[in-house]
């Protein structure tokens, strides 16, 4: 079909609707029996937003109400698929799955939360920090309704992507036990996975970024609190190693001096996460050890006494 399509590219639009939705079967075939299905769903896919497209504009509608049936059928087989790669660890494919069906529709940005939550748990970090930026450009919340119900032949509940047709499938007999949720808000599991993608990249200042963006949202996020004096001790430390590569001439004597400054800074910003994690958890032992090394370090004998008398 490559060989000639570049011949429908004059054909009118009615031509144009029998080659795509040939195309589109074609490729929907091969992908159904798994030759490379990533590849030949999408090609399939676009095949069929083909048809729609100049089906439209001709307003002569001969395959439009198939080809959105074969882009529902597609899109259901990718997610059935990114499902099963995820139960079987094969995050990148379920990854790839997942945000392939969010590029159909990207007003379902549920797709696009689950490639990322798969990047994620398969430390794919340039992936999930791709994904979860996108997420975050798009104030992804994850509010809203999910509608499920059990299957009553393998007693497992799904979830299906409306009222209605979660609906359909009870009357009908397929289904029981119907039941809605609301979830809460996914904003700050959002930024607090963007946070930790970059921290694993030892992109610190985007790291740090994204968990005060956090703690916005939830001020008493004690693993916000705990994650940034972590990012606050790398960089002391990279600031260690300036101050040991240098030499003992007046200009570099100098630059130490600076450079001690500095990292005392950044210890002392520290300082507001640890006590913030006190307040949160009281008998957090790690960061009260962290807060007396801090203390100590910079010579803060009152605090250091008070919070050791504690």
């Amino acid at each position: 079909m490559k060989k000639i399509e570049y011949l429908i590219v004059n054909a009118p639009d009615v031509t144009k609707s029998d080659f795509f939705y040939l195309k589109g079967n074609n490729y929907k075939d091969l992908a159904t029996k798994n030759i490379d299905p990533k590849n030949n769903f999408t090609i399939a896919s676009g095949a069929y937003q083909d048809v729609l497209l100049y089906e439209n504009d001709s307003r002569h509608y001969k395959y439009a109400f198939k080809a959105d049936l074969a882009l529902k059928d597609i899109k259901s087989k990718l997610v059935k698929g990114a499902i099963s790669d995820f139960k079987e660890g094969k995050y990148k494919e379920s990854a790839d799955k997942s945000y392939e069906v969010y590029l159909f529709d990207k007003k379902d940005t549920l797709n696009l939360y689950n490639a990322a939550a798969a990047s994620l748990t398969g430390k794919d970090y340039v992936s999930s920090i791709k994904y979860y930026e996108e997420l975050k450009k798009r104030n992804y919340t994850g509010t809203g309704t999910i509608f499920y119900a059990t299957h009553k032949k393998t007693k497992v509940e799904d979830a299906f992507v409306s009222l209605g047709a979660r609906d359909l499938a009870v009357s009908e007999g397929v289904y029981e036990k119907p039941r809605n949720f609301s979830p809460t808000s996914k904003r700050e599991e959002v930024l607090t996975n963007l946070a930790f993608s970059y921290l694993e990249r030892n992109d610190f200042a985007n790291a740090e970024k994204n968990y005060q963006d956090a703690l916005q949202i939830n001020p008493n996020c004690i693993n916000c609190c705990i994650n940034l004096v972590f990012v606050k001790m790398e960089l002391k430390k990279a600031l260690l190693d300036q101050m040991n590569a240098l030499g003992n001439t007046p200009k570099e004597v100098k630059q130490y001096d600076q450079l001690n400054a500095q990292k005392d800074e950044i210890v002392k910003s520290a300082i507001p996460y640890l006590k913030k994690a006190l307040i949160i958890e009281p008998g957090n032992e790690e960061a009260k050890k962290s807060l007396l090394g801090i203390y100590r370090a910079l010579e803060m004998t009152n605090e250091y006494n008070a919070l050791k008398n504690k």
